[in-house]
């Protein structure tokens, strides 16, 4: 039986952290020691909540409410953490945080294990939630679209449902005439990954290179920090 691998985008095939320093840097530099990695944590949380709240990605592309989502997240995240910004900040840090999430790369050896995965037969794909635009230029960013299909590159903002939601797993099994026992998800998020995953019966490789604790008891097939153990462990 042909297996398939698919990926999540955002924090397991580029460091998702990285755009969000840069953008909040400038307001939390007093501070002698900011906790970057717990902020960006809290900032996907708020992000997730009020996405799920407005309607999920589909409905995120553009319109006031989005806008607002954007910035009320990083209000939300940093006040967690005694940092209070007015609106006209929380505005600043989002145009921030936007522009530089197109200046991105993959993880080392993200790119030679697709490659490697696809010449040994695998079927490889990605699917990712957010806003159709917004994630497609992600995509092109890290070039992602020249190393796999466009039929096996999914948005979750393309479809009605987000991950955790296991009908747009089902909707790539149907989309690629896979069955789920064929497949193996790999990402970052608890929540988002490792249940939606488990839950529409894909095994999953969690993505913990931020060595987060697992939330709840669900069987995973892996866990690794990086594409090199990643590699040793799927092939």
């Amino acid at each position: 039986m042909t297996k398939a691998i698919f990926f999540d985008v955002d924090d397991t095939l580029y460091d998702h952290l990285i755009p969000f320093q840069k953008a909040v840097k400038p307001y939390v530099s007093y501070m002698e020691s900011f906790p970057y990695e717990e902020a960006y944590h809290r900032m996907r949380y708020y992000s997730d909540k009020i996405s799920v709240e407005l309607g999920g990605a589909g409905q995120m592309e553009q319109g006031s409410a989005t806008e607002a989502m954007k910035r009320d997240r990083f209000q939300f995240a940093l006040n967690d953490y005694g940092v209070e910004i007015d609106l006209i900040q929380a505005e600043r840090i989002q145009q921030t945080y936007f522009e530089c999430q197109f200046d991105i790369e993959l993880f080392p050896n993200a790119r030679e294990l697709i490659v490697e995965l696809q010449q040994r037969g695998f079927i490889v794909g990605v699917l990712t939630n957010g806003a159709q635009a917004h994630q497609w230029r992600k995509i092109k960013a890290l070039k992602i679209d020249q190393l796999i299909p466009l039929e096996r590159i999914f948005v979750s903002g393309s479809y009605e449902w987000d991950k955790p939601d296991i009908r747009i797993f089902q909707h790539i099994n149907d989309k690629t005439g896979t069955l789920p026992e064929q497949c193996t998800y790999i990402g970052d998020s608890w929540r988002n990954d490792v249940i939606g995953a488990t839950s529409a019966g894909w095994s999953i490789i969690w993505f913990n290179h931020r060595k987060v604790a697992r939330e709840s008891n669900i069987t995973l097939q892996g866990e690794v920090d990086n594409f090199d153990k990643l590699k040793h462990f799927i092939l």
